[in-house]
């Protein structure tokens, strides 16, 4: 059998991960994606209304158990290898899409036992490069599943066979197309802050390209660029105050794809539009963010299911 077999490693699964986290981590999280003095349900954990970010749980799998820097090189060559695949260029993989689904709400503080467990769900390979879809379960020490995760990264120029090939086993919920005879049903301008790399690279993502601009400047950027997950929690914190009266538990459903970059500072645009009814007495909705600074939609195909406020702000 070929060393290089992509089939193979569909199906792989990888070493639970242990992780833990506290109300300074949640906290940090919250400032990190973008959250204001006066959001109190996010960054004052004695308001009544405060309860953990719903999107916390991507940024585990880079912090893990620490409460110091993580050395980032380490989380790309540590752990068991997937057989079946090619080398990747660590300097050339890029995150395409992540999604998370909301099962139960995380405590403050998550105590002993839990881990994620993570497996390759789906391969693929195009004339760019090889797309790898990862699954992953956020679990207790118990075995209660808390959130489930899928995220996919793409490795530029990296080939198999040379031809197309996919093979997939799971997948997260994809969003519905934008309607194209109407204006959204709500729009969201925020803005992120010069220091907002270095602000979100504390909850537990050190790669050095959102802090040493040599690094983004090599990769074609132009200098430092912010934490992609950064962009996606601005993305689901703009869409629970519009539609979930910025109440943390209305979040079930959150997904979409990474479609160009962002920079410290600039200002992002979510355009909103609601699809239909969602399981469980959400609404589901599709939504694109657009970087108001370089005019380029930086967030697309987002879909989340969401529990209306009595009175969602337009």
């Amino acid at each position: 059998m070929s060393e290089i077999d992509l089939a193979r490693a569909v199906g792989f699964r990888e070493d639970d991960h242990p992780v833990t986290w506290n109300k300074r981590d949640l906290l940090i999280y919250a400032v990190g994606i973008g959250a204001k003095h006066n959001d109190y349900s996010l960054v004052n954990e004695l308001d009544q209304s405060w309860a953990p970010f719903p999107t916390y749980p991507v940024v585990l799998s880079f912090k893990g158990v620490e409460q110091d820097v993580v050395d980032f090189r380490k989380l790309l060559t540590g752990g068991k290898k997937a057989p079946g695949l090619p080398k990747f260029d660590p300097n050339r993989i890029v995150h395409a899409s992540q999604s998370i689904e909301v099962l139960k709400p995380l405590p403050s503080v998550s105590g002993s036992g839990w881990k994620i467990q993570r497996r390759i769900v789906s391969v693929s390979e195009n004339k760019s490069g090889i797309i790898v879809d990862q699954e992953s379960v956020l679990v207790d020490g118990q075995g209660t599943a808390y959130a489930k995760l899928y995220s996919s990264s793409f490795n530029l120029g990296s080939k198999a066979t040379g031809s197309n090939f996919s093979k997939r086993i799971a997948g997260a919920p994809q969003a519905k197309p934008i309607p194209k005879d109407r204006k959204p049903d709500w729009v969201v301008r925020d803005q992120t802050s010069p220091q907002q790399a270095i602000m979100y690279r504390l909850s537990g993502d050190y790669n050095a390209l959102h802090i040493d601009p040599r690094i983004g400047q090599a990769a074609g950027f132009g200098g430092v660029i912010l934490h992609g997950l950064s962009s996606f929690g601005f993305a689901a914190r703009g869409i629970l105050s519009a539609i979930g009266g910025n109440d943390p538990h209305t979040l079930k459903y959150f997904g979409l794809r990474f479609t160009s970059p962002v920079k410290p500072g600039d200002a992002l645009e979510t355009s909103v539009w609601e699809v239909g009814p969602g399981p469980n007495g959400t609404t589901e909705v599709t939504f694109e963010t657009k970087n108001l600074s370089t005019g380029k939609v930086c967030l697309g195909a987002g879909i989340a299911y969401v529990k209306k406020a009595e009175k969602s702000k337009l």
